[in-house]
């Protein structure tokens, strides 16, 4: 029996801007199923069977039945976030860490943005799309758990961890102009060393891992915050219009205006 055929898709999944005042508690009531969990943007927390986790971009839960969870996030910086229900009889699932930074946040949110709007389209044999799909979402998780796991005989403990805090510090500032030098020096490396290391742990170059990010907050800002693609453009650092939408376009196979039409349909 292939994996695909033994995950069962739930009606309850979606991606939202959660609210001001918005807060999760399952204490009392604990989960039933499985909930793939995904920070787009945000901050908060997180209270996992007891154990505290701070809630960024990037940030991933696979909560299982019988989890209890809290979390809130912080009202000036609202949580978006895609959950996904779901049953599963693969014994492989539970054996997957229940949080995880994801490095291929492009690679996965390609995947959950597919999940939801084949579901709400309920285009040809969607069920089975979905199906599919979370099995790549959960396929992701355990090439990553094992790239994680594999690493650590190459580059230490540490110094990987400065390399993801780097990382971490061009995700939440993506407008900012990140030189190799400055982030060399807030990761205490020299900027050759630094720069070797960041490809080796997050598969891409430092310049193109930052347009990367600096791209995917101009989805969240054309899709959500109802700005112009000149705003959002310059708001992103960019001089010029014309290449950020060619930038724009490269990334994503689309113009921004494309994007947001598409965007604004989708919400409709």
């Amino acid at each position: 029996m292939t994996r695909e055929s033994i995950l069962r898709i739930c009606n309850n999944y979606g991606q939202v801007t959660c609210e001001t005042g918005w807060k999760w508690n399952t204490k009392e009531q604990p989960l039933t199923d499985f909930d793939l969990w995904y920070v787009w943007d945000g901050a908060g927390e997180m209270n996992l069977n007891g154990e505290l986790f701070p809630l960024s971009k990037g940030s991933c839960f696979l909560f299982r039945p019988g989890d209890r969870t809290s979390a809130h996030h912080h009202p000036d910086n609202p949580l978006t976030v895609t959950y996904i229900h779901f049953e599963a009889d693969d014994p492989d699932v539970p054996s997957l860490d229940s949080y995880r930074d994801i490095r291929d946040t492009l690679l996965f949110e390609t995947y959950l943005n597919r999940y939801v709007q084949t579901l709400i389209n309920e285009s040809y044999q969607h069920e089975r799309e979905a199906e599919l799909l979370l099995s790549l979402l959960l396929q992701q998780l355990r090439r990553e758990q094992w790239e994680t796991k594999n690493e650590s005989g190459f580059l230490g403990d540490e110094k990987r961890n400065r390399i993801h805090e780097a990382a971490n510090f061009i995700r939440q500032n993506p407008g900012m102009r990140h030189s190799l030098k400055d982030l060399a020096e807030r990761a205490g490396l020299s900027p050759r060393y630094f720069s070797l290391k960041f490809k080796e742990t997050m598969s891409t170059t430092v310049e193109l891992f930052t347009i990367r990010e600096r791209i995917r907050r101009a989805e969240h800002l054309l899709r959500f915050n109802n700005m112009t693609v000149a705003e959002v453009a310059d708001t992103l650092g960019y001089r010029n219009v014309y290449f950020f939408s060619r930038q724009f376009k490269q990334f994503t196979g689309r113009s921004p205006r494309q994007f947001a039409k598409a965007a604004a349909e989708l919400e409709s």
